[in-house]
């Protein structure tokens, strides 16, 4: 009997010597895989590398989102919306040789700029548009039209 139970306790201690030593194959061959082309350091300076770099990264990618907000903030006030609007203001003259072209921003600001054709002449206005309305003048039908076909180009 106790030659069968020193058997028992040699294959248990054996099997486990064998599966201790293939999670050991594992672990070093993982480890090795991790530290490949880094010049034989150890894994903790690796890792302290990493997290430096890591740290690093990080700033950097708070720089990125902070100049990327400044530049959508400033890129709402350039001009992005522009409208042009041919018509005949006078019914004696021939063809739409009169304009109106607007141009805003992303916050319906900017101006209107009109030309109005006439045998004598052309006659050029130009008006501030704030929020989409005429600041010190009134917008005439045909600069609405051209301010909103500008709005539809979103």
């Amino acid at each position: 009997m106790v030659p069968n139970f020193l058997f028992f306790v040699v294959g248990f201690f054996g099997l486990w010597l064998l599966a201790l030593s293939v999670l050991f194959w594992q672990m070093m061959s993982h480890y090795n895989r991790l530290t490949k082309g880094t010049n034989h350091k150890s894994l903790k300076a690796i890792l302290e590398d990493l997290l430096i770099k890591i740290d690093l990264h990080q700033k950097d990618i708070e720089q990125l989102k902070k100049y990327c907000d400044n530049l959508l903030k400033d890129g709402n006030l350039h001009i992005q919306k522009v409208g042009l609007l041919r018509f005949n203001p006078f019914k004696d003259t021939g063809g739409d040789q009169s304009f109106i072209l607007s141009l805003v921003d992303a916050n319906d600001n900017g101006i209107i700029i009109s030309a109005l054709y006439s045998r004598s002449g052309t006659r050029w206005y130009a008006k501030k548009v704030i929020d989409g309305k005429g600041s010190d003048y009134e917008l005439s039908e045909e600069e609405k039209k051209a301010l909103k076909a500008a709005s539809k180009k979103d």
